[in-house]
């Protein structure tokens, strides 16, 4: 299936794209969809990111379908 990733902020910055088409295997998930993403980009580090499928919050483990949207966004700190 057919899938895309939308990054933001630094996950951005670190894979030099804002988006990423992925191909993957019918039953994955959205960390499958991550870990591909780290797969293609090696100096993106999704680790603590949040996820969104669809335009809504998810967990990693959310099964995805045909043209879903997958978002990964980065930790944010401040004050």
């Amino acid at each position: 299936m057919r899938v895309t990733v939308k990054l933001f902020a630094g996950l951005r910055q670190a894979a030099g794209t804002s988006d990423v088409t992925l191909d993957l295997a019918d039953g994955a998930t959205a960390l499958d969809a991550a870990a591909a993403v780290v797969d293609r980009y090696p100096t993106v580090d999704v680790r603590g990111a949040m996820v969104a499928v669809n335009a809504s919050y998810a967990k990693p483990s959310t099964s995805l379908t045909e043209g879903d949207v997958v978002a990964l966004l980065p930790p944010v700190s401040g004050g």
